[in-house]
């Protein structure tokens, strides 16, 4: 029976971070994953890597070159004529570049001794019984194991998923031409971004959204302008629309919806299931091993990740907190270095988050509406990217940064961006926070000219009055 200090279960940014850092520490690791590539070969990252973080982006990227070509390039004095989008072939650069990646994975499990155990795998008494994807089963033992299973779409039944005209937010980053109509249910960070994608490529697309708010947990001005950018951008947004039914037949889906005017259809070619996502402890025999779950399917954790079994931890998307690759990538870290005898720590106040349309939304603290609600006395201080000289030379001048600050201390309680680049520039605002600084501290701080950054430098100076470009 094999015997190792450390063994993960699953192998996606929780997972294979953390397996690393500890090999990193000098414990011995083992890491199962069962994930099959679309090769048809086992493959490293999980979701994220696969049909997450990394493909989505790449997509966002080929399509908004598209986009601009097509529609900004003029103003920059360029004439492109016969442009086309080859679909296939800006799929074929996505799964280029997720192979790259998951094979760099396998290659730095190799360079620092983690040993990867393909199939999937169950907690039993005395260890982790781990079934390879060929047929049997292996018991592995290991004085830590490490939950790291991560999370998968949520279904619902009035739109069941059959992978062809109804497809989750892994099947639409394969489609193999422009849908006419695109339908997408969840106005949530992937139903925006994945129809930004295709809306950019030609596609007409309504997102139908059940709750009465658009981007809800976002601050009110940031989730309003972006609402503005996306409706000029020709996104079709349906608040309030709850979907009941749906019907597929040869040439698309018959969605029905109500909203504030009663029972409702919209026929489309295509439709995208991206309503969230949910905790995947499928298999683990998580009962039998004395490990509670919350309402929610989550696994409970204390505030060191161990669960209620002896030597038994959970990180990243099977426990709370935000469903983000990079939290729980510092889940990993922690929980390694927790275990090796260190002081691990994520400070979940100050995970930023960050939606990847164009405009980029990018924020982390508190919003206007929670400090309101807690009755914070707050100053704010908003700089409008109109006003920002790299902006206007990108012709990019959409958007703003804002400043939430303590009226009292002055201290910084939230950054919130809308703009480009956002997802960028929001790494200063958490650096700034985590180390309590004021808005003074970043109004002192010379940021480089012309820059998008001086928009955050003059949010700062802003929330005193002092903004000096507007």
């Amino acid at each position: 029976m094999d015997q190792y200090d450390v063994l993960v279960i699953g192998a996606g940014p929780a997972g294979y971070v953390a397996a690393i850092r500890a090999a990193q520490l000098g414990l011995s690791v083992a890491c199962v994953e069962r994930w099959i590539g679309k090769d048809g070969k086992p493959a490293l990252g999980g979701t994220c890597l696969n049909v997450g973080c990394i493909p989505s982006k790449a997509l966002l990227d080929s399509s908004e070159q598209y986009h601009r070509a097509l529609h900004q390039f003029p103003a920059h004095g360029i004439t492109v004529d016969g442009l086309s989008m080859d679909v296939p072939a800006m799929v074929s650069r996505k799964d280029a570049i997720v192979k790259q990646f998951t094979g760099g994975i396998a290659g730095l499990f190799r360079k620092h001794g983690v040993d990867w155990l393909q199939g999937s795998a169950r907690l039993v008494d005395g260890g982790v019984i781990v079934r390879p994807g060929s047929g049997g089963e292996q018991q592995v033992q290991a004085d830590h194991v490490i939950i790291a299973t991560g999370s998968v779409p949520v279904t619902i039944p009035a739109a069941p998923v059959d992978g062809t005209q109804i497809v989750d937010s892994s099947g639409a980053l394969d489609f193999t031409a422009v849908p006419e109509r695109l339908g997408i249910i969840g106005a949530g960070v992937i139903g925006l971004e994945l129809g930004s994608v295709w809306r950019r490529l030609g596609s007409e697309v309504v997102i139908l959204e059940a709750l009465p708010e658009f981007l809800a947990t976002a601050d009110r001005e940031v989730a309003r302008a972006a609402a503005r950018a996306f409706q000029e951008q020709g996104l079709d947004i349906r608040l309030n629309a709850r979907v009941t039914g749906t019907e597929t037949d040869d040439s698309g889906v018959e969605v029905h919806y109500d909203d504030a005017n009663g029972a409702q259809s919209l026929r489309v070619d295509k439709l995208i299931v991206a309503v969230g996502r949910r905790a995947c402890t499928d298999g683990l025999d998580l009962d039998a091993a004395g490990i509670g779950t919350d309402e929610k399917g989550r696994i409970a954790v204390d505030a060191r990740f161990r669960t209620g079994a002896a030597g038994v931890y959970a990180i990243g998307d099977v426990i709370a907190g935000p469903m983000l690759a990079h939290k729980a990538s510092e889940d990993g870290v922690a929980v390694a270095e927790l275990i090796a005898g260190r002081a691990g720590h994520v400070d979940y106040d100050l995970v930023p988050w960050v939606i990847y349309t164009w405009p980029e939304i990018a924020w982390v603290g508190a919003t206007e509406q929670s400090l309101q609600a807690a009755g914070t006395d707050y100053r704010s201080g908003k700089f409008p990217y109109a006003a920002n000289g790299r902006a206007r030379a990108m012709e990019e001048s959409a958007g703003f940064a804002k400043v939430l600050t303590d009226a009292a201390t002055d201290r910084v309680l939230g950054v919130h961006l809308v703009g480009p680049y956002a997802s960028e520039m929001i790494g200063e605002a958490v650096v700034a926070m985590a180390f309590h600084a004021s808005a003074e501290d970043i109004a002192r701080i010379v940021h480089a000219h012309p820059t998008l950054s001086e928009a955050l430098h003059e949010a700062a100076l802003a929330t005193d009055g002092r903004a000096l470009h507007v």
